[in-house]
């Protein structure tokens, strides 16, 4: 940018052609003047209308010799006395704060969980990856899910088993594994097992994807990431895990009455129609629902750790071991809150066993 000059008498006057130039503060202009013979007694910025706009802040103009050519250069500095007002040092002050991160992160939670409830009714659905994470949840987690199942049924049957046989009420064992598993095993050891093989799944993918700046990358390629990462996900945990909870609680009821009729010698045949007196159509259909409810908890809040995360492999290791604590602990708040409702009065369900 060259500066016009003109001069009058002991004055010089400086413009600047371009109409959008400024003078930043914190910042040295320097403008170099011809002619070094003449005294400078006082420098001015004149605005052309249409022409030159500056804008200055308190500042001081001073002229000091050039070591290359003799030349004087005039710069520009801000006045560091300047004072600042109350209101200008409260909005530093708030421009410099940010709010904790789980803060920004729950709020994160909730944003990213109303996106994907529009989504889904607006029909933005990724189907191939949904379907790839179903697959994934699904018959990839089947294995882990109904193994563990197996060993907690056997391990309630041992304690319930032993102290109803010396109450002389054997036949009401399989009445309160059935209601035991219906109602609360199979739904909150089923979401456990997939937060803890999933959800870090999840949360560690997305933070990889948000550090390396991938999710970016998708963002100039036209792709929300919402619709082509978050959605299928919690499609698919919301839908695979009420089948996965049915197949556990088949399972662990299966185990159970093999170890009772090997161990403790009550007949399967008993078992199992105390359990068909005891349990009802609406047992089944709140478990389900109650695994629907844990499996959009899961991935959401995975989800919302790995898209939030910062600071390399650290800070994407910190996000997997926090996203599986979170889903467990929203699985217990969830399993307490859906089972004061669905539950609340019922009581008479062992009367038709005994």
């Amino acid at each position: 940018m060259q500066p016009t000059m003109q001069t009058a008498s002991s004055h010089l006057y400086f413009c600047f052609p371009n109409r959008r130039s400024t003078i930043k503060a914190h910042e040295w202009v320097k403008m170099q003047i011809p002619c070094s013979n003449q005294l400078v007694k006082n420098i001015s910025f004149i605005p052309r209308p249409q022409e030159c706009k500056s804008f200055m802040q308190k500042t001081r103009l001073f002229a000091v010799p050039n070591t290359d050519d003799g030349h004087p250069l005039v710069s520009m500095l801000e006045d560091s006395n300047t004072n600042h007002s109350p209101n200008s040092e409260g909005e530093a002050l708030f421009h410099k704060w940010s709010p904790p991160q789980f803060v920004w992160r729950g709020l994160s939670v909730l944003v990213l969980a109303g996106q994907v409830i529009v989504r889904t009714l607006t029909g933005k659905i990724h189907w191939r990856n949904t379907l790839q994470q179903l697959e994934r949840v699904g018959p990839k987690s089947i294995g882990v899910c109904l193994l563990t199942s197996a060993f907690v049924g056997m391990a309630f049957t041992i304690q319930f088993v032993r102290e109803f046989t010396r109450l002389g009420l054997s036949r009401s064992v399989g009445g309160v594994l059935a209601l035991a598993f219906a109602r609360e095993l199979s739904p909150v050891v089923t979401s456990i097992v997939v937060a803890g093989r999933i959800g870090s799944a999840y949360a560690a993918e997305l933070g990889t994807m948000q550090v390396s700046e991938q999710t970016d990358t998708l963002r100039v390629l036209g792709t929300n990431p919402v619709d082509y990462l978050v959605t299928p996900r919690v499609i698919a945990s919301s839908v695979a895990l009420p089948f996965l909870t049915l197949m556990c609680f088949t399972v662990g009821m299966a185990s159970s009455a093999l170890l009772a009729d090997a161990v403790y010698g009550v007949s399967i045949n008993i078992i199992l129609d105390s359990a068909r007196r005891a349990l009802k159509s609406w047992d089944i259909i709140s478990a389900m629902i109650k695994s629907q409810v844990f499996g959009a908890i899961i991935s959401i809040v995975s989800c919302a750790w790995g898209v939030t995360t910062m600071g390399g492999a650290k800070g994407v290791g910190e996000s997997t071991t926090s996203s599986v604590v979170i889903s467990l602990v929203g699985i217990f708040i969830a399993d307490f809150v859906l089972s004061y409702f669905f539950f609340q009065g019922v009581g008479d369900s062992l009367k038709n066993c005994v």
